[in-house]
């Protein structure tokens, strides 16, 4: 299978190749020429499997060259108890991705039993022994820059701290991000961790990323490589959970499932776009955004309008304080059939600070054949649905999964089983499960004094000569 990106300036390459690079080199994302199906027969197959047996099964499909035994090894090292055992309890199933029953027809997906307890563990594992792999087998090292709005950043390094030829490069926002986001960051002191603080918010760290990656001659010089969802290995790994989570809450596969995803960068959403893609019967994907409703406003309107920094509001859902959704690019190049001149004509509007409106365009009557719906939530929203969660369901979940359950239920329909995904465990957002319920959440053992411990980080200024001199400086460490 060969990838291509999306704006077509760009060769056809392998899943090996692009697995380290992030962004095309025109500056477009890669998608696969063909998505692979999966049949009604090849499901039912499927629908016995433990969650490495379906990540093999996927994966396979989408990195074939990769050799079975090796991607089989990757997979086994990665999706292990031991990994992903640091979540709650008394979860339902007791695997990799448990699902929590809420009521009848409604479950929680719960993506937090990870290292760092937020839903970005189940693929950055993944990309952690992926990397070191490839790059073991091509003799090379890389250097990964990417940003964070609070869980991407602590996942990507826990994934790739002492990794042997990585060095990570992490930006992140001055403000926005809960103080247990930032120790599990800055109090990492893995001599290949570098955390770059930047004075701004996250737009601005995505925007250093990119026009880091869009430098051809710095990227190549000193081997940028990126772990932000942009990076297709990413959210092809996060297809996987779509599917156990479909097989976990249905009986056959006549049966069609909805599911509720916060929404930030679109990097989740559309890794359920992928799985749908490829065969899965998801009857909506229901895109949950906060005060930051760039991604609400599409869906209801046709017009994508990313707003300034300025514009970007600081809320009590932080993850989800971005307004110019990355992988919102891969979607549309869906919506138009893979048409990359059409996808050049719009974001070449976007990329110089304007909107688009497909509505001008013919297109956005197509966005009801993919299933895509959306709501938003606001601060008073997510505390109201925090404690409805507990008094109804006894369960206390985080202030993005609330903003994704509230919309999700705004959108249920009746006989279809609706599927939450969780984003975090509720312990980073303590500040906000302490005004939603007045007490604090529990904290996973061995991490009730994190925040005390010695933190290292460096401030900068929003300047992307200034991050490649700090790359440039430790590029060879």
């Amino acid at each position: 299978m060969n990838y291509v990106s999306t704006r077509g300036n760009a060769p056809a390459q392998t899943f090996s190749h692009i697995l380290l690079g992030g962004l095309a080199p025109d500056g477009g994302l890669y998608m696969p020429e063909v998505y692979p199906g999966f049949s009604p027969d090849d499901l039912a197959v499927m629908r016995d499997m433990d969650y490495r047996e379906l990540a093999l099964t996927v994966l396979a499909r989408l990195a074939d060259d990769v050799s079975i035994a090796d991607l089989k090894e990757l997979v086994d090292r990665t999706y292990t108890a031991a990994t992903y055992g640091h979540g709650r309890a008394d979860s339902a199933f007791g695997e990799i991705t448990p699902v929590r029953r809420l009521e009848d027809g409604l479950y929680l997906l719960e993506l937090s039993n990870g290292p760092t307890l937020a839903f970005k563990d189940m693929a950055m594992q993944l990309l952690g022994n992926l990397f070191e792999y490839a790059l073991d087998k091509a003799g090379q090292d890389i250097n990964i820059l990417g940003a964070t709005s609070g869980d991407t950043g602590s996942a990507a390094e826990y994934a790739m701290r002492g990794k042997k030829n990585v060095r990570v490069f992490m930006l992140s926002p001055l403000e926005g991000m809960t103080r247990f986001q930032q120790a599990q960051m800055y109090s990492l002191q893995d001599a290949n961790i570098h955390n770059l603080v930047a004075r701004g918010v996250f737009d601005d760290c995505q925007d250093i990323v990119k026009a880091v990656s869009n430098d051809l001659e710095f990227k190549t010089r000193y081997r940028i490589g990126a772990v932000n969802s942009i990076n297709w290995a990413r959210v092809a790994a996060q297809s996987i959970y779509y599917f156990k989570a479909y097989f976990a809450v249905t009986e056959s596969n006549d049966q069609k499932v909805s599911f509720a995803v916060p929404s930030g960068n679109f990097g989740n959403v559309c890794a359920g776009h992928i799985a749908r893609m490829m065969g899965l019967p998801i009857h909506k994907l229901i895109v949950a955004s906060n005060e930051n409703d760039v991604l609400d406003e599409f869906f209801r309107t046709g017009v994508y309008r990313p707003r300034s920094a300025a514009e970007t509001a600081h809320t009590s859902s932080p993850s989800m304080d971005i307004s110019k959704a990355s992988n919102f690019e891969r979607f549309v190049f869906d919506l138009t059939g893979g048409d990359s001149a059409k996808v050049r004509e719009l974001w070449h509007a976007v990329d110089q600070g304007g909107a688009f409106d497909l509505k001008q365009h013919g297109l956005f009557d197509r966005v009801a054949d993919f299933g895509m719906v959306s709501g938003k939530s606001c601060h008073k929203d997510r505390m109201a649905t925090i404690r409805m969660a507990a008094e109804k369901f006894a369960t206390v979940i985080d202030p993005h999964t609330a903003d994704g359950l509230k919309v999700g239920l705004e959108h249920r329909d009746a006989g279809i089983p609706l599927v939450c995904l969780e984003t975090a465990l509720p312990a980073k957002f303590e500040d906000a499960i302490v005004e939603a319920l007045g007490r604090k959440p529990e904290r996973p053992a061995g991490l009730e004094d994190l925040e005390s411990l010695p933190q290292r980080y460096e401030v900068l200024d929003v300047n992307t000569e200034t991050v490649k001199a700090v790359i440039a400086a430790h590029a060879n460490d």
